[in-house]
């Protein structure tokens, strides 16, 4: 049985969707393995941090990354490269 992914890697897993070019709800909701509503706390959390930024365009929603998102995620990419992590 796979292992849960913590609450860390939902969030990266969603900030590297959008950095992709993934904008729309769907598509974030399809590339980061999450439901509709644990996807929207997530992007309502990052929106919060200033992680990410919401625009609204004729009743569609488009998400953006931020400069500091951009920074919070090479961070952790370049940890991720640094460190080996085995599952147990």
């Amino acid at each position: 049985m796979p292992e849960r992914r913590s609450r860390l890697e939902i969030y990266l897993d969603v900030l590297s969707v959008i950095h992709t070019g993934k904008t729309k709800p769907t598509r974030i909701m399809y590339g980061s393995n999450l439901s509709w509503m644990p996807l929207k706390e997530v992007l309502d959390s990052l929106i919060e941090q200033g992680l990410i930024e919401v625009e609204v365009e004729n009743n569609s929603k488009r998400y953006h990354i931020t400069p500091k998102g951009l920074r919070v995620l090479g961070y952790f990419k370049k940890l991720q490269e640094e460190l080996v992590i085995k599952r147990l």
